[in-house]
């Protein structure tokens, strides 16, 4: 008999507004208890204290406009929020603070959320949609400087960058970026060539979102069909499809990987989260709980198997929790 989908672990409350964007950050006993960053549409930050499932912090910084992204980065000590306001804001979250360091003045219009990549200790890259149609700006964070501009041949009108995904083949060579498009098409970029490696229209609407697994070389991406697609690259770095899943009702807001590889979630306008085998993309479970549209979705990124989370933000402006699969 299969089993029934399980219910959330718990419910955070109290953001008032819709909640666009989720990032965890689990760290050790000595670093304090597990907490969980939003992001909203009335321009607040939340952090939220896992162990007494209550928001510690509010931040805001972004003048009132909605923030649609938020990354770590320095552990919990340091974060990144992009808003409405065309502003990247870099918190001191250290010792207690909660004030906006530097911002960087983004000049894209659109919903594209950043990408950030860990280099080393204290140098990351940060991808981020330009001030140019289909443009894409790769930037040296903290320093903010300039490492490249990325735009496709006019001729290719693949419209406005719609989300992105930085990241480090395992091989040790230099950084790839994916890229969805308002065509509906994914690129792969080479960040030190400055040049596309690959192209494939893989959706008939803008891409919505976007994840990708580097170690297995495969990703996912959604769009307002109903018919995620699954791609991966082949030895010579070309994308290719491989499979489409095909869901009950249309709207695919965001998709996510968990870390082990195990499992893939998808959050839709249908209200549901759906959540399929990552290796075979076998449908596993419908969590059937928000109220209106599930804007994010995102794992913890504990190492233990009993700890490990997922999170879901909507906008019914609640935050689930959820115990998925953790067995061993």
């Amino acid at each position: 008999m299969a089993l029934l989908p399980p219910d959330p672990k718990f419910i955070l409350r109290g953001a008032r507004a819709e909640i666009n964007s989720l990032q965890f950050f689990c760290g050790n006993q000595e670093q304090g208890p597990p907490i969980l960053f939003s992001g909203a549409s009335n321009g607040l930050i939340h952090v939220w204290n896992l162990k007494i499932r209550r928001a510690d912090t509010v931040l805001d910084g972004h003048d009132g406009k909605s923030v649609y992204w938020v990354q770590t980065l320095r552990g919990r000590e340091s974060l990144l929020s992009q808003g409405r306001d065309l502003q990247i804001c870099t918190w001191d979250l250290a010792e207690g603070r909660n004030t906006v360091t530097d911002s960087l003045f983004t000049e894209s219009v659109g919903f594209c959320k950043c990408s950030l990549l860990r280099m080393s200790q204290d140098r990351w890259l940060l991808a981020v949609a330009g001030r140019e149609t289909s443009e894409v700006q790769v930037r040296e964070m903290p320093s903010q400087k300039l490492v490249c501009t990325l735009t496709p041949e006019s001729e290719a009108r693949m419209g406005m960058p719609m989300c992105l995904r930085l990241w480090q083949p395992p091989s040790g060579s230099s950084p790839l970026l994916l890229v969805g498009y308002e065509d509906g098409s994914l690129a792969l970029w080479s960040i030190a060539e400055k040049r596309p490696l690959s192209r494939l229209p893989c959706h008939q609407d803008p891409v919505m979102c976007l994840d990708f697994d580097p170690e297995r070389a495969r990703g996912v991406s959604g769009s307002s069909d109903k018919a995620p697609s699954a791609w991966r690259l082949d030895a010579q770095q070309r994308l290719q499809v491989y499979k489409s899943l095909t869901l009950t009702n249309p709207g695919v807001a965001d998709v996510a990987i968990r870390q082990d590889g195990r499992i893939l979630a998808t959050g839709g306008w249908d209200h549901r989260l759906r959540i399929f085998g990552w290796k075979s993309l076998k449908p596993l479970a419908v969590l059937d709980y928000h109220t209106a549209t599930v804007h994010c979705v995102t794992f913890s990124d504990h190492d233990t198997p009993s700890d490990r989370l997922m999170a879901a933000g909507s906008k019914d402006q609640r935050i689930s929790l959820w115990s998925l699969y953790n067995e061993a």
